[in-house]
Order: C-alpha cells, then structure tokens, then sequence
C-alpha cells in the first residue's frame, strides 16, 4: 500500500540560504509524526511546503499519490498563535473552512457543532474569542481545522503560547481526539517530551540546512496518559532524542546570541 504522505529529496533554498536538504520520508495513513530539532532547522518550513503554503525548491511532495502544488482542504493546517477573528463567535469561527469552501449549510453547522463537542467547548458556541483562555481558543483553533475533514492535520507548535499546565492538558485532549480519527498528523515542536508522548514516530531535524537525521519510533503503548511521562522507558527516550540533538541545541543558540 502507498504511504499516505510520500515526500522525496525534498530541499529548500531562500536565495543564498538553504533552509532544507535532501528530506526523504513515507507518512503511513494514521501515523502521528512529530519533528523536532534546533532553533532554526527548518521545521515549520517543512510543514509549510507540505501545507503548500511554500514552494520546495527541488523534491517532490505526494499526498495520496497527488503531489501539492498549493493549499487545499486536504490539508489542515494549525497555526502556532490561534488567529481566531474576534468578531466571529467560537462556532462562527470553527465554519471559515467549509464558508471558503462553499460549503456552510445545515450538515456543515452539525458538524462543526459536534466538533465543538469534541473539543470540549460544547456551550461556548456563541462566545467570543475574548472571552476564552488561552487553551479554549487553541480548542477552536482545532475544530476549525478539523471542520474542513483534512486528510492531514499539520500543527505547528500549537501548544508553546499555553502556560506548562495547560499544555499538559491539551497533549492528552489532543490524543483523545486524535484516538476517535486517527487522522494522519505531522506536529512539530520544540518539546522532546511532548513529541514522545504523541508520536508513533519522532523525526530528528540536524541544524540548518534541515536535513532527517534520525527517526526514533515510540513504542509506548497506546492509549497514553499523563502518568506515562514519569516511567523510565519515557525518559529513556527523551533523552536519547536530547543526546542527538544537543551539540546542534546548544551551536544554534550561540549562533543566534552572537
């Protein structure tokens, strides 16, 4: 069976500055994929060239076999600040994708209702992003990606705004959505720890140019519970990801303080 995300020598040049090099990598239907790496390594690129948010300079990205050519509703795509319109309503604000795409009757309202639901913002349909916490519009900012049924959800550190607890609340929220899905989802982030405890697979970024150093599989048993963080198998792999990536950790921020 063909992998469900199919990237090959994927590489990425902004003029005289090569941001990736040579990225090969096969995504299976349902797989949750987390990157991580160094300060500017050129995760979020990544994920924006597979969101068709950004051109590759050479390399190929195919989505069910169809390469990405630009944005679609194939593709969700969770931003690291939440961007809800703040004259919108929660439920206003989870119906932009099917309004853009045509698509807002009845069935559409349903559905985003439901994914409120899911969320756990069922009675916040008619708030206003104001109104909420920081972890509460960071819930619609799920619904609304959600809502336009992506074949991929791409998420890019939607979590590093929320305070420590807060964060640990919306990791397990958002596997407990994920496990009723199983959408396929590529999520970067800084946080080892928060890698491993999502991801089936945790992909390692070297330092510019961003080039796949490792791929770490997760084989802590699924479902996963905040718990799990305290086992020694847990930690053993947060810092077996840390140990490959801390020279380049620790170059990328005296480059970025000289």
């Amino acid at each position: 069976m063909a992998a469900k995300l199919a990237i090959t020598r994927l590489s990425k040049q902004f003029g005289e500055l090569e941001a990736l090099r040579g990225i090969d990598l096969a995504v299976e239907r349902g797989e949750f994929i987390s990157v991580v790496g160094p300060s500017g390594c050129g995760k979020t690129t990544f994920l924006r060239i597979v969101a068709g948010l950004e051109q590759a300079t050479s390399g190929d990205v195919l989505l069910d076999g169809q390469a990405v050519r630009g944005p679609s509703g194939d593709r969700g795509f969770v931003f690291q600040s939440d961007n809800l319109l703040p004259w919108r309503s929660v439920l206003a604000n989870a119906m932009i994708g099917p309004e853009i795409a045509g698509r807002a009757g009845p069935d559409e309202r349903r559905h985003a209702m439901g994914l409120l639901k899911l969320v756990g913002l069922e009675g916040f349909e008619h708030y206003y992003p104001r109104q909420l916490s920081g972890g509460m519009r960071q819930r619609v900012n799920l619904a609304r990606a959600l809502a336009i049924d992506p074949e991929i959800l791409l998420m890019d550190e939607p979590f590093s705004a929320l305070d420590a607890q807060t964060r640990e609340i919306m990791q397990t929220e958002l596997l407990r959505i994920w496990e009723e899905g199983r959408k396929t989802v590529l999520f970067v982030t800084h946080q080892i720890d928060e890698a491993v405890f999502l991801s089936d697979r945790v992909l390692v970024f070297a330092r510019r140019p961003g080039r796949l150093q490792a791929e770490v599989k997760i084989p802590l048993p699924r479902p996963r519970c905040l718990p799990l963080k305290r086992t020694g198998e847990f930690v053993g792999l947060v810092d077996q990801i840390w140990r490959m990536i801390e020279d380049d950790v620790r170059a990328a921020a005296l480059y970025e303080n000289a």
